[in-house]
């Protein structure tokens, strides 16, 4: 082998084992607290005779994963991304293995917090690292594949956790999730590498073709401070903000919006895994578009198929209306998980991603805590979720028009040095590759 390739070839890449620990990370977390969520609410309302609201209101303290975001992002950016990686998976099964402990409903919450404040060092801020680090000419893919986690997640938690409750006890069930997030935390923390010099290092070693200017796309793109200072970011940030209300506005009230239509309740539940699954896909082929076209305009489009989705969804018809209506929207809902965190390594690259993405992070307060609100009191006033369903298609139209409206700043120079002209290449410019 040519020494330009490498003397030897030993092994897998790296490279690998970082997006598979990511591809967990993101998946398991989400998984567990979220797409398992209602699998727990019957066993806590016979044993503690808490009502629907009560427990439904941990959901709300999401909003912490924003708040801590930019402080999370920032600390990442300083002091990488292993070690903040490792404490937020840490932090997720210490809340998941105090939740047997409860008898008061404010433990409840206290444990949820717990949960939420490990989410953004162990899901969005280490996929987007790690991938755009490790897999820059492909990161499109790659970002696709790894946050299908998510859709695996949802897919494979909630029948293991059912499992457990049915054989043992809903305690037993969030202490298996304690036990895998602390397996996973140790293994992060000996798998994880994130200094460019590591990934040089690892290419040579398995015969990969040297990137152009010593991998140097790590130190690649705008500041924070340089970021904020343009009309772009602020057209961004209310895009990814109005996208996001697909989670907590949307996704969450589904299911009883299917049984209020008609779906007798296996079919309902089915109805909402499938939108899951159909994620897994979705994420592969908006992340390998956006190898392609901008990522910006992909995300503009995801968020195009969930509003026409939504709006089949609550157009009045028969079964076949409302089938279609959950295709469509899962379509365009699985991608939105990779194109967020493509989108801001697209527009701002890695130089400060940490810090850019939990500034980002932080605005879906507006639609974490706003989402559900505005949801459950629309049902509440009208019984159906058909005219807050139509709002949020309002929300979803706005955050298209911001998204096709922003346009990617120069990014200047890395700091101390000169960026070799081949080196842009390898991270998108305006008038390059993926960009516009």
């Amino acid at each position: 082998m040519s020494q330009s390739h490498g003397s030897t070839e030993r092994g897998l890449f790296r490279g690998y084992y970082v997006a598979v620990v990511v591809f967990l990370s993101t998946g398991l977390s989400i998984g567990m607290a979220q797409y398992s969520f209602g699998e727990f609410v019957e066993a806590l309302q016979e044993q503690f005779g808490w009502s629907q609201t009560e427990i439904n209101l941990s959901l709300s303290f999401a909003f912490i994963s924003g708040l801590l975001a930019p402080f999370i992002g920032r600390l990442s950016d300083r002091y990488g991304t292993r070690p903040v990686m490792f404490v937020s998976l840490l932090l997720i099964a210490l809340g998941f293995a105090l939740r047997p402990l409860i008898s008061e409903l404010w433990h409840w919450y206290l444990f949820s917090s717990l949960v939420y404040a490990g989410f953004p060092g162990a899901t969005v801020l280490p996929s987007g690292k790690m991938v755009g680090l490790w897999f820059p000419e492909t990161r499109g893919r790659v970002m696709g594949a790894v946050t299908a986690g998510n859709n695996f997640g949802g897919v494979t938690m909630p029948p293991f956790a059912a499992a457990i409750i049915t054989f043992a006890t809903w305690e037993w069930a969030y202490i298996g999730f304690a036990v895998i997030m602390f397996v996973l935390a140790i293994v992060a923390m000996g798998v994880l590498r994130e200094s460019p010099e590591d990934v040089a290092s690892e290419r040579l070693r398995t015969g990969r073709r040297s990137l152009p200017g010593g991998g140097r796309g790590a130190r690649e793109g705008m500041n924070l401070h340089s970021a904020v200072r343009t009309s772009s970011f602020w057209l961004l940030l209310v895009g990814l903000t109005s996208a996001q209300f697909t989670y907590q506005g949307v996704l969450t009230q589904l299911r009883q919006h299917f049984g209020e239509n008609g779906f007798e309740p296996a079919v309902a539940t089915s109805a909402v895994t499938i939108i899951a699954a159909m994620g897994i896909g979705s994420k592969l082929a908006f992340g390998r578009s956006t190898e392609r076209f901008s990522a910006r305009k992909m995300t503009a489009v995801s968020v195009a198929l969930q509003a026409v989705g939504v709006g089949l969804m609550i157009t009045p018809g028969n079964a076949a209306v409302m089938w279609t209506g959950i295709f469509v929207f899962g379509l365009g809902f699985g991608g939105l998980g990779a194109l967020i965190v493509l989108v801001v390594q697209e527009m701002f690259g890695l130089r400060e991603f940490g810090s850019l993405m939990g500034v980002i992070q932080m605005a879906t307060i507006v639609s974490i805590g706003g989402g559900p609100w505005l949801a459950g009191a629309i049902h509440d006033r009208n019984g159906s979720y058909d005219l807050a369903f139509a709002t949020i298609i309002g929300i979803f139209l706005l955050g298209i028009v911001t998204l096709l409206l922003a346009r990617q700043p120069e990014w200047g120079e890395p700091p101390g040095e000169p960026v070799p002209e081949e080196n842009r290449a390898i991270s998108p410019q305006p008038g390059t590759a993926g960009a516009d």
